[in-house]
């Protein structure tokens, strides 16, 4: 369902970007299943380029249980961007959720008019996908804009103005990279490293997607991916 999403991804950054192939550890870049319902197939990519720090992005195919499509882009250290997250959930229920967002690492004045306020238009611009919908695992003023994208909706939907979002998400943000000015000093670097590092924390702690990796993976499995590959500078993962 949302390779079309990744097709549009992968050409986007090629087009652009020095890629370099990001090494993912050992066991985290494929996993198939069959625990549950339906076998499941667990896919990741990871590139760096000097622009970008780590991206990253993740399909989990279940067949008619469930299909997602996860992808976070961290900048360069020289770089205080925002993160880019986007995230299409589809499962056998019928339920489809979107989410895509600029997540900020400050919110001060400053940071969030150069970085945050140009997504304004886009998120006007698509107004049945801003449905302000209540989060049950994180905080929405911490690493999360005022204009995030955030819908539960349905399939048709997901692959029209769904997709049509998606490439205007990466658009602007690639449009933000290019204009920004890489700032090498140390200080400057320290602080948007550990703002990164912080994320990765917080996030760490509450993705509720731990749950489903487990459901299809085992819980050992999961945790590894978790630590090692999605967020690997929340710190490491204490044995049990």
């Amino acid at each position: 369902m949302y390779r079309p999403f990744q097709d549009r991804l992968e050409r986007s950054l090629q087009e652009r970007f020095a890629l370099t192939a990001r090494p993912i550890p050992a066991g985290l870049e494929y996993c198939q299943s069959a625990r549950g319902r339906h076998p499941a197939v667990a896919r990741s990519w990871s590139y760096t380029c000097p622009e970008l720090r780590k991206i990253r992005y993740t399909y989990i195919d279940a067949g008619e249980s469930a299909q997602i499509f996860n992808s976070v882009i961290y900048p360069d250290h020289r770089y205080d961007l925002p993160l880019l997250g986007m995230d299409f959930l589809s499962f056998g229920s019928g339920k489809n959720l979107i989410v895509m967002d600029f997540q900020p690492l400050f919110r001060d004045e400053a940071y969030m008019a150069r970085y945050v306020a140009p997504l304004q238009v886009l998120h006007d611009r698509f107004p049945d996908l801003a449905q302000n919908l209540e989060m049950k695992f994180y905080d929405a003023n911490q690493y999360f804009s005022p204009y995030l994208l955030f819908a539960k909706t349905d399939a048709a939907t997901v692959g029209t103005r769904g997709f049509a979002a998606f490439c205007e998400y990466l658009s602007l943000y690639w449009q933000i990279l290019a204009q920004a000015l890489p700032n090498d000093d140390p200080a400057a670097i320290a602080r948007v490293a550990q703002a990164q590092r912080d994320y990765d924390r917080y996030s760490a702690e509450r993705d509720p997607a731990s749950g489903l990796f487990s459901s299809y993976f085992g819980k050992e499995w999961s945790e590894r991916f978790l630590h090692e590959f999605l967020f690997e500078e929340a710190g490491a993962l204490v044995p049990a």
